[in-house]
């Protein structure tokens, strides 16, 4: 053999000796979570699919082409789930909910579909099965969908018919230990048992408001604003701190069956303080980014938070933490108080309404928008970006000046600054939200129930850019959904994401109607819809580096449907069921078959 043969076999023994050991020493650590056999869509460009992950921790460990390369991280204490092909993505992220109304509904009176006696017992009894005795049944909302039935697509032409009235006879005999005050959905009617009545001292002593039937006794109508309304107000109990404790737990039982592993929440300092009590007991099964009212910058900054921090460690977190500050510039459609350059078709002379600037203080008007510069400049001052509510057209488009002018004057970047709802858009405004940097906030499911009545309020040419996602995302902008679960007092949000991503993909009602969609042209693809749902969501809570894809080294938040969204027909995408929801590394929700 010659030496240079000889030299040659030398080095390729050593190659193979030098690759032996480099694959001892690479063989990985046992992950405590694997998941085979799945469809995974990861929202990371750079490896869009995959078949399997490997979560160790609270963290993605890899994202793997093949089962065989995942199962090399199988050891002893792994827990290994064969998905059988189901559809695996990001934890979803919803950018818009009032957690605190929506456990009040889910553990209170729903009357929203309701109008008439069957309904209205069937749901008492439902609230009253789950309180404890003495506890008042309040809310409701009855009416709400009379006029317009849900999943109505508003096209056919409506008989106008007089409202239903509720009696108190129709409760009584199954609301013998709990007092009841319920409304109707604009709030001006309310309906009192006889044992609220009896609380108040309503039954000795009736006052105006008390509505009197023709055999001289009370109704329980009770008229609002009157003297019997205020008087029933102050009697009625506050609910107990269980109750509310119990609410909170309803609301993060439904986020998490619905696949949700992040909200970003319209904050109170008591459901906050809820929030804490959960944590501390290892209840809170989704992360929360609060959004306080824009007036509480200043007084943020003088206890020492910032975005990002715990609310009450005032460590950085990203489990429960405080993120922008939320305002308002007008109202919303339901009521005509959302604000347009032209009046409403169904209400001429009414443009809407310049709304408060924060939700308590009633300082804006028509031209002037300094005290709400103000209020932006102090919280930016103290580390959060603005999210304002603008859902009207000339709404939008006040808003779009005032960042705009935020933007020339402190010479900063927008990001992370919103637009929430950006229902009506002008079409000159679409390329702004680009041009800006700003997140457009919107709600998809809105369309599947607003559309019953938007032709009427408005006509159908403003209609054009009403919930114009396509004209959006044509223009640059950047797209996060949010469900506004639970909905206002006149329109029911659902909060599953299959709804919402049905509603942006069809642009129908939940009956199907009407056939090609309302204003097609503005469909999205479920592709964009995931996006809006998962990267963008993390991005505009500035964690989009931990979040918001599947990536190893990222957060183990994870999503998993029993079929895959991308490949079923649009109308399927209704029948969806999360199977699992993975937060932080652990399963917080497992639907069993």
């Amino acid at each position: 053999m010659s030496r240079h043969l000889k030299l040659t076999c030398l080095c390729a023994g050593i190659a193979i000796i030098q690759l032996s050991l480099a694959g001892c020493a690479k063989k990985p650590v046992p992950a405590s979570l694997v998941l085979l056999n799945g469809d995974i869509y990861t929202v990371d460009p750079s490896l869009p699919a995959a078949k399997a992950l490997v979560v160790t921790g609270n963290r993605i460990t890899a994202v793997c082409a093949s089962d065989r390369e995942a199962k090399r991280y199988v050891g002893p204490k792994t827990r290994v789930i064969d998905l059988a092909g189901k559809f695996v993505l990001p934890g979803l992220i919803d950018g818009h909910v009032h957690f605190a109304a929506a456990g009040a509904m889910l553990d209170g009176a729903n009357l929203m579909t309701v109008s008439q006696e069957e309904g209205l017992r069937k749901e008492v009894q439902r609230v009253v099965n789950i309180l404890d005795d003495g506890e008042w049944i309040t809310d409701g909302l009855w009416g709400a969908y009379e006029q317009w039935a849900l999943g109505d697509s508003g096209r056919a032409a409506k008989e106008r018919k007089a409202p239903w009235r509720p009696n108190r006879k129709m409760i009584d005999d199954i609301t013998p230990n709990h007092p009841s005050f319920l409304s109707r959905f604009d709030r001006k009617e309310w309906l009192a048992n006889s044992l609220a009545l009896k609380e108040a001292g309503l039954d000795m002593q009736p006052l105006p408001g008390l509505e009197i039937g023709s055999d001289g006794r009370a109704t329980g109508i009770i008229f609002r604003p009157s003297p019997a309304f205020d008087k029933m107000s102050k009697a009625r109990k506050p609910k107990s701190e269980m109750r509310l404790l119990d609410e909170s737990r309803a609301g993060l039982r439904a986020l998490r069956e619905a696949g949700i592993t992040e909200i970003h929440d319209i904050e109170s300092p008591e459901q906050t303080k809820r929030f804490l009590e959960l944590e501390a007991n290892e209840e809170l099964t989704c992360r929360v980014w609060l959004r306080p009212d824009l007036s509480h910058g200043a007084e943020l900054k003088e206890q020492g938070f910032t975005m990002g921090l715990h609310p009450q460690t005032k460590q950085k977190s990203s489990w429960l933490r405080y993120g922008a500050l939320k305002g308002y510039i007008d109202g919303i459609m339901g009521d005509h108080s959302a604000l347009f350059f032209e009046p409403y078709s169904d209400q001429p002379g009414n443009y809407g309404h310049w709304r408060t600037h924060t939700s308590d203080d009633p300082g804006l008007k028509v031209g002037n928008m300094e005290k709400m510069i103000k209020l932006i400049k102090v919280g930016l001052d103290a580390g959060f970006v603005p999210n304002v509510h603008a859902i009207g057209d000339r709404g939008v488009a006040e808003m779009l000046d005032l960042y705009e002018r935020l933007k020339k004057e402190l010479g900063i970047d927008l990001k992370g600054f919103r637009v929430i709802h950006a229902q009506v858009v002008r079409p000159q405004d679409f390329p702004r939200f680009r041009t800006l940097n700003v997140i457009a906030e919107i709600n998809p499911y809105h369309i599947s129930d607003d559309m019953r009545w938007m032709e009427e309020r408005i006509g159908r040419e403003r209609c054009k850019g009403a919930y114009a996602f396509q004209s959006l995302l044509e223009n640059g902008a950047r797209l996060v959904f949010g469900s506004d679960w639970p909905g206002t007092s006149a329109a029911l949000y659902q909060m599953h994401p299959r709804y919402l991503i049905y509603a942006a993909v069809t642009r129908k009602t939940l009956k199907g109607t009407p056939e090609g969609g309302w204003f097609p042209e503005q469909k999205i693809s479920v592709e964009e819809a995931i996006k809006a749902y998962t990267i963008n969501g993390a991005y505009a809570a500035f964690e989009d580096d931990v979040r918001g894809s599947l990536a190893a080294g990222k957060l183990a938040d994870i999503t998993i449907f029993d079929r895959n969204l991308l490949k079923v027909p649009p109308e399927d995408i209704l029948n969806a069921e999360v199977t699992h929801t993975i937060v932080d590394g652990k399963i917080v929700y497992h639907r069993r078959s």
